[in-house]
């Protein structure tokens, strides 16, 4: 399967990936108004982290045995059998915050949505924006500090 890596010592920290995948996940499907107009379905499933001298982006490995799954108590949180990708229902999640503390990378966190919190995660969105599949946040990349490669994962 293929998986986003990072590659700490190219980010730059511009958060382009950040404001890609906030963009696309928005109802708006742009950056200006889903920053400006305060979407509350707008959340980057992707963070960088760190600071100027040294950051690097956050983002889910989507793992052959992921635990943030194993300790969903909701079932919000499913690895699909077929592509291997690891997402999280929104509908489903009690917002418990038990896979925030099983996921051994950090990637994944809980935001409020209107009246309840939701987990939050990388769901590999590639839509074609850059290669075929690519993720937005690996495309917006001005760096390439964001690799989508094939891998076996964590």
């Amino acid at each position: 399967m293929k998986r986003i890596y990072a590659i700490e010592n190219w980010c730059i920290d511009c958060k382009r990936c950040e404001v890609a995948c906030k963009a696309f996940h928005s109802s708006y499907r742009d950056a200006v108004k889903a920053y400006q107009l305060e979407d509350e379905t707008a959340f980057e499933r992707v963070r960088v982290e760190g600071g100027l001298m040294r950051s690097v982006a956050v983002n889910c490995r989507h793992c052959a045995h992921p635990k943030c799954v194993e300790g969903c108590i909701s079932g919000a949180m499913r690895k699909d059998p077929v592509t291997g990708v690891v997402t999280s229902d929104p509908d489903k999640c009690v917002g418990c915050r038990t896979c925030v503390s099983m996921c051994p990378f950090g990637c994944v966190r809980v935001e409020p949505a209107g009246v309840k919190a939701i987990a939050i995660k990388c769901d590999l969105c590639g839509d074609g924006a850059g290669e075929p599949g690519e993720p937005r946040c690996v495309a917006a990349c001005p760096n390439r500090a964001l690799i989508y490669v094939e891998s076996e994962g964590c």
